[in-house]
């Protein structure tokens, strides 16, 4: 019988327990006539005791006063399993003072690692002693039985085996599903029977860190307009690294590397390690990531550098809340905070700024909106080759929407945008392929603060750009092109300011001549624009100040959307500007950079609406095609009534929150609807293709969505408060 001597010490769902608390009672019924046995387990080792050697298990018999040896690690950190008291008679040698060097016994020819599981199987008999490491015999050695000396005859009479028990010599020691039974039966098979799990850093699903040759990480953090967004995937796999399919959270948090103690808070009382979640940034140990597929990605930010701590080393903690064990429990390589970054960065493209870098909108020097992995390269090559580190599994196939099939289909369009046309599902949201197209969002939201929508500048150092913009080289549009949104939004930033508006039309088309597609032309076309009048706008709200309370935004904001969108009846209601003010992720005052990311959202979305085919939506009143500006969140509680969701066919329009200038999608709707399966599916409407088809006739958008199969009746929005 195996039992745990301390049950508030395991986790009894899953069968895990201390290494000390371990007991088995050898009786008869777990074992042969000849006292044979076959006793195997998990074992997972924090760490080595101290000193070498130090005891695994060991042997209890109420005939023996010491404890005796069963199974250790040696001096050379290899496992030795000994002979069994009163069933082995070289066992006779572990009670004297023999070193264990003269003992018989059997060890492995390698070392046990740390903070891995492995699973050891000991098996014992009369004549032979047998230990077996993750399934395969590593040692075996035949031993003389006991039952040919007299004093131990009536012992084995009796069936008098010892008990064998965990030991703590020092180390820190774990086991999971331990199994007694009869010698013979296939180990293997308990192996695989029911494998532990274990939490670990997936290192390739490393982004916007660099690794010192040391081993070190380098991350920018720091105040909140100088850090960056680095990207990480922690898994939870078995111990034969399948994923776990089950619902767990993790969450992250920043301690020391020298002691593990965790970091406090900045001298500003802002937490140390930060995530966001519509637009908001939280402490990350508020706010954990969910594990898909046995996958949770961290998208995070530090905000203590390692000067303000007297330059010590930070490492960042994984774990799944209130279960404590080493084995559930990640830790990140140390890692130094830096206010910039200095080098090359590892994971995109490093450009040169200029000396006249300035900011976005005013002139002014300014750090830069973040950047990740799935960003570094255009859409294209990502869309076709998604990054491993990327949720996106594709499941299946199915029908991609046909809009504006008819209406703006043109040879030069197809061939541009060809590598569109593929359908990816992601759990119950299927996206279309070409002109309707899947929101590239890899965390599987529509989180505000998402690195493609945040609209920060960048402090990363730019390429040189010439004084004259016609004399833009191929180097500059093919940094572009494999830039990430931050590197794009500067690039697109120095080039407007003095650019005149053909110029971005020869750029646009030299980037689509590059990328082989033209998805980016709009949001290259509209940078001037958008720059000047966001200047203007900004200029006249603030009063050239620095901060403006938000209540006095309001009115230049309804004021500006309403010169872009020509629509006197309908202006933004309270609802909109909440959203805008979630977006900005601004509070009572107002910054720069706070509008500024707003304006990144607001403008591309104010241009679509000013399109006749889209403004004829947002002028309609009864019915209201669009309701206003919502979060994915509330489309989908739209969607669903008191019983469930409602009939297949009902959908509603929004402007996905996670889209900004300059990511190719900003602007662009989204069809969100009750699929013919009943679950929610979510489409993007491409309308830059609406953008060049404006000599041709446009049929009402309206008209042309309820022609599609799978829509048929528009819904309503409930808005979530």
């Amino acid at each position: 019988m195996v039992k745990i001597l301390d049950g508030a010490n395991v986790l009894e769902e899953m069968n895990y327990g201390l290494l000390k608390d371990l007991r088995v009672e050898l009786k008869d019924s777990d074992t042969e006539e000849n006292g044979a046995f076959c006793f195997s387990f998990w074992l997972y080792l924090a760490n080595y005791g101290s000193p070498l050697p130090c005891g695994i298990l060991h042997q209890e018999h109420i005939d023996i006063n010491s404890s005796v040896p069963f199974l250790l690690l040696n001096e050379k950190k290899k496992m030795m399993l000994l002979p069994v008291i009163f069933l082995h008679k070289e066992a006779s040698m572990l009670v004297g003072l023999n070193p264990l060097t003269e003992v018989p016994s059997v060890v492995t020819q390698f070392d046990i690692p740390l903070k891995k599981w492995v699973h050891v199987g000991c098996e014992a008999s009369q004549n032979s002693l047998r230990l077996r490491v993750n399934g395969e015999i590593v040692g075996e050695k035949h031993l003389s039985p006991v039952l040919n000396d007299e004093l131990h005859a009536d012992g084995m009479k009796r069936r008098a085996l010892p008990c064998i028990i965990g030991e703590y010599q020092g180390f820190q020691g774990y086991v999971h599903f331990a199994k007694l039974s009869p010698s013979g039966l296939p180990l293997k098979t308990h192996c695989i029977e029911d494998p532990p799990l274990q939490l670990s850093i997936d290192s390739s699903s490393a982004s916007d860190i660099e690794e010192d040759s040391d081993g070190i990480w380098s991350i920018v953090g720091g105040k909140a307009s100088c850090r960056r967004n680095f990207s990480l995937d922690v898994t939870l796999l078995d111990a034969f690294d399948q994923p776990l399919i089950k619902e767990m959270e993790v969450v992250a948090s920043l301690l020391y590397a020298d002691n593990n103690e965790p970091v406090p808070e900045t001298n500003d009382g802002e937490a140390p390690l930060l995530t966001s979640y519509d637009g908001i940034e939280y402490a990350s140990s508020d706010r954990p990531s969910k594990l898909i597929s046995g996958r949770a990605s961290f998208k995070l930010k530090m905000s203590q550098l390692s000067s303000k701590c007297d330059n010590r080393l930070f490492r960042i903690r994984f774990e799944i809340p209130k279960i404590r064990y080493p084995f559930l429990e990640a830790f990140s390589p140390p890692i130094r905070c830096i206010s910039r970054s200095r080098n090359a960065r590892a994971s995109s493209i490093t450009l040169k700024k200029l000396p006249s870098g300035v900011h976005l909108l005013n002139g002014s020097q300014s750090p830069g909106l973040d950047d990740r992995s799935s960003e570094l390269l255009n859409s294209v090559v990502r869309e076709a080759k998604p990054s491993p580190s990327s949720k996106r599994v594709k499941l299946g196939q199915e029908k991609p929407f046909e809009i504006f099939a008819d209406s703006f289909t043109s040879k030069r369009a197809d061939k541009e945008c060809k590598s569109y046309a593929f359908t990816t599902t992601e759990g119950n949201h299927t996206y279309g392929s070409n002109l309707v197209r899947k929101p590239e969002n890899h965390d599987g939201s529509d989180n505000f603060s998402s690195d493609s929508e945040t609209s920060e500048t960048t402090k990363s150092d730019l390429m040189s750009i010439p004084s004259s913009t016609n004399q833009l080289s191929d180097m500059v549009v093919f940094k572009y092109c494999l830039g990430g949104l931050s590197e794009r939004a500067v690039l697109l930033k120095e080039i407007a300011l003095s650019a005149r508006e053909e110029e971005l039309v020869k750029f646009a088309d030299q980037v689509s001549l590059f990328s082989g597609c033209s998805h980016h032309r709009h949001q290259i076309m509209i940078a001037k624009r958008l720059i000047e009048e966001g200047i203007e706008a900004w200029n006249l709200i603030s009063q050239k100040n620095d901060h403006v309370l938000w209540e006095n935004l309001l009115s230049g904001v309804k004021e500006h959307f309403m010169k872009i969108v020509p629509c006197g009846t309908r202006s933004l209601t309270h609802q909109d500007l909440e959203l805008l003010r979630r977006i900005s992720g601004c509070q009572e005052l107002v910054s720069q950079d706070h509008f500024e990311k707003m304006w990144f959202w607001l403008y591309p979305v104010a241009l679509s609406l000013s399109q006749v085919w889209i403004n004829a939506l947002w002028s309609s009143a009864s019915p209201k095609w669009i309701e206003g500006f919502i979060t994915k969140e509330e489309a989908e509680s739209s969607l669903q009534g008191p019983g469930g969701f409602q009939e297949p066919g009902t959908f509603v329009l929004r402007f996905p929150t996670s889209r900004s200038w300059p990511h190719p999608d900003a602007g662009n709707l989204v069809i969100t609807y009750i699929g013919s399966d009943y679950a929610i599916h979510h489409r993007l409407l491409s309308l830059d293709l609406m953008y060049s088809s404006r000599d041709r006739t446009v049929r009402p958008l309206q008209d042309m969505l309820l022609e599609e199969p799978e829509l048929s009746r528009l819904g309503r929005i409930q808005r979530i408060h």
